[in-house]
């Protein structure tokens, strides 16, 4: 199916689907991305592309390292694809989890490259050094863990799925909950994430009130496409006033993932495609997969709902993609 038949949404991860090695057969293969990352390199004082190179997997792994490798690869793919497939595969609507907001954002044209890395470097250091806490995904709905959340000063992070829910909180509280939970729901056992911090929480308050001052001197522009907003869970409002409030609502307040892939569903989206990022145990770029495909595909079970996914995570999948969705 060409991609004239579709509606189709651009979608971009978020922290957690980092690695050493991420990009290197980008660059390889393709020299759009080689220049991406040379400029990523001005813009953030550093050596971008040899950390992600390179590693070591602990420096990457710092939410002030994390944010700027990621939006930089996941914008390095999207311009491979754009390159590939010249830029006639255009979509309606785009979105990303948490980080990947930024990136949507860039797709829809309201921020350029540079000004959308100079804002997640400093959002990643705020975070990183004025959060707190820690994070644990639990299998279980909403209703089954935030009132028991609350009970032990824990609150609700993400809400990736009907039965995925994310809660960040103290070290000591999440471990108090985790055993509540267990007790109560013996099969569901949380799984503890690689953050630096109780993300998307009122830990992130006074990262968030020193984000506001950088979001204040930005440029935006309205979008040229529709891009959801995991605040609200629906779309951004056009203003780019707005939309600088509701980045910084969501540093402290829950990603709604769930209701951004429902909105996308009921407002007729047929074609989903992901780009950057990738998860696994194997350490080649063609060894990773897609972080948000899971979701997306999860979030479809059950309902009437039904859409084509591609993933555009590296160079195979990037020319895959591209192919198949050549008008």
């Amino acid at each position: 199916m060409s991609s004239q038949d579709q509606q189709i949404m651009f979608v971009f991860p978020g922290q957690g689907s980092q690695y050493v090695g991420m990009g290197s057969d980008l660059i390889r293969d393709f020299p759009v991305a080689q220049r991406l990352y040379e400029q990523a390199n001005d813009i953030v004082g550093y050596d971008l592309l040899k950390l992600c190179l390179e590693g070591p997997e602990e420096e990457l792994r710092f939410t002030r390292h994390t944010q700027p490798a990621l939006l930089t690869h996941s914008l390095a793919c999207l311009e491979i694809f754009r390159e590939l497939s010249d830029n006639r595969v255009q979509p309606v609507l785009s979105a990303g989890h948490s980080l990947g907001e930024y990136c949507a954002l860039v797709a829809a044209g309201t921020l350029n490259f540079e000004t959308a890395l100079r804002l997640v470097q400093k959002r990643g250091e705020f975070m990183g050094s004025y959060g707190a806490g820690e994070m644990l995904a639990f299998p279980l709905h909403l209703d089954n863990i935030q009132s028991m959340a609350e009970k032990h000063y824990c609150v609700i992070s993400a809400r990736n799925l009907p039965d995925q829910t994310v809660v960040g909180g103290l070290a000591d509280d999440l471990d108090r909950l985790t055993t509540e939970a267990q007790a109560q729901f013996p099969r569901k056992r949380p799984t503890r994430l690689k953050t630096e911090g109780a993300f998307h929480t009122f830990h992130m308050i006074t990262a968030a009130l020193h984000f506001r001052a950088v979001l204040d001197t930005v440029e935006m522009h309205a979008p040229t496409i529709r891009v959801l907003s995991n605040y609200t869970g629906s779309y951004h409002d056009p203003d780019p006033t707005t939309i600088k409030a509701r980045l910084f609502f969501q540093l402290f307040h829950p990603v709604n993932w769930i209701d951004n892939l429902e909105t996308a569903f009921r407002d007729g989206i047929t074609t989903i495609v992901e780009f950057g990022g990738g998860l696994g145990t194997g350490t080649a770029p063609e060894d990773k997969r897609p972080n948000l495909e899971s979701m997306i595909k999860k979030a479809q079970r059950g309902s009437d709902f039904s859409v084509h996914y591609h993933a555009a995570i590296n160079s195979q999948t990037l020319r895959e993609a591209a192919t198949a969705l050549q008008p």
